[in-house]
């Protein structure tokens, strides 16, 4: 009964898997054919292989550029959020007052805020500054992205003894050096989630950048796969090849550290 059960639960799994994977398919195919025959035969595999459609894609993007100005704000943007959110995190795991906990609270009720309700004010302030889109969008990405880091790690740092702090102090360690020599490399699993979490959601975003970025050659690539759909045609052959050169980098790294993000999160959400 228990083998008819498990075999089951592989075949319902497998289908999931397969389901999940369809749209990567369809991308992935359809992009090494002709415009035409993705129209004509948009689920079969190409006719003719063609990696033209790459080409031309990475040349329409410029794809080198726009790949830096997205490595760009990404890299700083989830640097300032790890940094912030984690020491943030441990001024309030660490602080037990009334306060702190009013903190913590303000900042988890902060993930229930829908974006659409503060953009208008967002675009007010930043959206006509030239020289703060770079700047202003990694400001932007902090805000919006410390809320839930704050919240993971604050689950983490609540497993960690205070004793270690304690001992750090006995040793001559202030509060600084505690918490970057001490209790951050304790860290590190639920800082590779953290990580992970928001570089995916910073690399993919579109919105965001489409209210902020006003300057050409500033554009991420989200951002410039906008330009394959024009009101007239849409360029579906170019826009999946620039898609899949879109998300590989990321799948890479997720491939790299899906370990350490299924860990952090495990020990982020058990107080």
């Amino acid at each position: 009964m228990k083998r008819k059960q498990h075999l089951l639960i592989e075949i319902l799994g497998i289908l999931l898997g397969l389901l999940w994977l369809s749209p990567f398919y369809l991308m992935i195919v359809n992009s090494l054919k002709t415009k035409k025959e993705i129209f004509t035969d948009t689920l079969g595999l190409p006719q003719v292989w063609t990696f033209d459609n790459y080409t031309k894609a990475a040349q329409q993007l410029d794809f080198w550029h726009t790949f830096l100005n997205s490595v760009l704000i990404t890299v700083v943007g989830v640097l300032f959020i790890v940094v912030f959110a984690s020491m943030s995190a441990y001024a309030l795991s660490r602080t037990k007052t009334k306060l702190s906990g009013v903190i913590f609270l303000v900042f988890v009720a902060a993930m229930l805020i829908p974006f659409q309700s503060v953009m208008i004010p967002l675009i007010t302030l930043f959206g006509k500054v030239e020289m703060l889109n770079r700047v202003g969008i990694i400001v932007m990405y902090l805000g919006f992205g410390s809320s839930l880091s704050i919240f993971l790690y604050h689950g983490s740092l609540s497993s960690i003894p205070i004793t270690l702090d304690e001992a750090a102090k006995i040793d001559g360690c202030n509060s600084f050096q505690t918490f970057w020599k001490i209790v951050f490399p304790i860290l590190k699993p639920i800082t590779v989630t953290v990580g992970i979490l928001n570089t995916i959601w910073i690399w993919n975003d579109y919105l965001l950048p489409s209210l902020v970025i006003n300057q050409e050659g500033k554009q991420t690539i989200p951002l410039k796969m906008f330009y394959f759909f024009g009101e007239y045609t849409k360029q579906w052959h170019l826009a999946l090849a620039g898609l899949t050169l879109g998300i590989i980098p990321i799948i890479i790294l997720y491939f790299f550290a899906q370990r350490q993000i299924i860990q952090g999160i495990t020990q982020g959400s058990v107080k």
